[in-house]
């Protein structure tokens, strides 16, 4: 056992000028809880992150140019010496002029939209028609033996390509299972992992939980007859905060982790962008007996994951956000290999039964040791051909690179947005943008959750007009999301731009 105090120093000294997890360390509680150790905090730390911090590459680049570090000309070159730049081209990308909410009179309708919410709904790959037609064509031709037939078996066609996943949520193949939607599969876990007793009987959340995760959680607790107000305990920020600080969630695990049967948390806040720390937590949480899992929708496709090594217990995950397999395409779980033989599915099916003997169809279920055993249906195959398309895509640029692409991608778009609308300047009553993201880029991903203070503007509207897709949030906030796949530092700078020429109309007519 160690001093949380004494791990949350070893934590923050990363580098001389970065703060691991933002910890506050003057106001950390001392309790002893079991942490990740030097190796495994430095593994999730992420071996992808920049030598250089990314305002300090834009002021570096901007001198190299001669130039200052919002001109164009930054951008411009960014995309120049951007070695996945290519990928851009392996999607489509929506037209101005076939946008529903355009303002024709603002836009040059020929122009590609500034398409900023990957983290809601990917664009499409170009290869997805080609493989749906694929399969279209093999139905048309032969019928029933596509079932055993082609390079997409219908009867394997999700365990064709399940290995395409294992980069992306660091895993053994064993581990995962493409199946089902997320909520779900986060049902058919939770009937698996829930096991509440009379002692042990809380289901641990954060605050402003995405809606469905909440519902579920409410329904299991229901489902087992418990009180939700007793039995489901959610962490709030602190007053007049919006993140929540690491060392208020170990406090909790420690204080309440006796009475704790499930922690389930994001692994990425879906509205503030906040990466948890998830090797931390499952650390935490399982050293007081809890099973740890996550839901991934937000962090699956967009930052490094290590699900194995960190040894989560469970985790689920969509793939029509960051992994960009279309509306409501087929989604993902992983159960650790420790619980193959232990921990069972609740509900099984014909997909649950061993595939050697599936077809003997006597009815002695034998079921598939670990995650592929919570089948239960034949995989959708349309569903898996379009994220077939995708995890393609991924296997090429590798999420390593995307994420070092990532980091800066996201943080040229906060240093444009603190240079021209920083808090130092509501002090002079000029329009204010809030990032209440975390500004440390080991806690955020693509990205960034902007409010509008003091703006009598509808800025989702306005910036929806001007060919921007975003999305609003409520209660105030704007979710923008530079993906690194398919936007470009281009796409950001434009996107600075047509800010600026709704907040300040004036500074923009040159």
């Amino acid at each position: 056992m160690v001093c949380v105090t004494m791990t949350m120093k070893k934590l923050l000294t990363v580098t001389s000028n970065r703060i691991f997890f933002g910890i506050h360390m003057e106001k950390v509680p001392t309790f002893n809880v079991k942490l990740p150790s030097r190796s495994f905090t430095k593994r999730f730390m992420m071996e992808s992150v920049p030598p250089e911090l990314p305002a300090d590459t834009v002021r570096r680049i901007a001198a190299e140019l001669n130039c200052h570090p919002t001109d164009q000309r930054v951008a411009l070159h960014l995309d120049e010496e951007d070695k996945l730049r290519h990928f851009r081209d392996y999607f489509y990308i929506p037209k101005m002029q076939d946008l529903p909410p355009i303002d024709l009179s603002l836009v040059n309708k020929d122009e590609n939209a500034i398409y900023f919410v990957g983290n809601s709904l990917g664009l499409q790959p170009k290869l997805v028609k080609t493989y749906v037609e694929e399969e279209l064509d093999k139905w048309a031709k032969i019928g029933a033996y596509g079932h055993d037939t082609g390079k997409r078996p219908w009867i394997t066609g999700d365990e064709c390509i399940v290995g395409l996943m294992k980069d992306i949520v660091g895993a053994n193949e064993k581990e995962i299972v493409l199946m089902n939607g997320l909520s779900v599969n986060l049902h058919l876990l939770m009937l698996s992992f829930f096991k509440p007793t009379s002692k042990r009987y809380k289901i641990l959340l954060e605050a402003k939980a995405f809606p469905s995760d909440h519902y579920i959680i409410e329904s299991q607790l229901q489902l087992h007859g418990l009180n939700v107000e007793k039995s489901m305990r959610i962490i709030k920020p602190r007053q007049g905060e919006d993140l929540l600080r690491m060392e208020d969630i170990l406090e909790v695990i420690e204080k309440e982790g006796d009475s704790i049967a499930v922690i389930m948390f994001s692994g990425v806040h879906f509205y503030t962008g906040q990466i948890f720390n998830m090797p931390a937590i499952t650390k935490a949480g399982q050293a007081k007996g809890c099973f740890v899992g996550f839901d991934l929708a937000h962090a699956v496709g967009n930052i490094e994951l290590h699900l194995h090594d960190w040894g989560v217990d469970f985790a689920c995950w969509c793939s029509y956000k960051y992994l960009n397999s279309g509306a409501g395409g087929l989604a993902g779980a992983f159960v650790h290999e420790k619980h193959a033989y232990t921990i069972k599915p609740a509900l099984v099916g014909w997909f649950s039964h061993e595939l050697s003997t599936r077809f003997k169809m006597d009815n002695k279920l034998k079921l598939i040791p670990g995650a592929s055993g919570f089948r239960i249906s034949n995989p959708p195959m349309l569903l898996v051909c379009s994220l077939h398309a995708s995890l393609e895509i991924f296997r090429e640029a590798t999420v390593k690179a995307l994420r070092r692409k990532s980091i800066l991608l996201t943080g040229y778009l906060e240093y444009l947005i603190k240079h021209y609308y920083s808090k130092d300047k509501s002090e002079t009553k000029e329009p204010m943008v809030i990032i209440i993201t975390p500004s440390h880029i080991e806690q955020r991903g693509c990205q960034l959750t902007l409010t509008f203070p003091n703006s009598e503007k509808n800025m989702f509207e306005e910036l929806s007009k001007r060919g921007v897709v975003c999305d609003k949030r409520e209660p105030n906030g704007i979710r923008v999301a530079p993906v690194p796949l398919y936007n470009s530092f281009h796409d950001v700078y434009k996107f600075v731009r047509l800010l600026t020429s709704i907040i300040h109309p004036a500074k923009t007519k040159n």
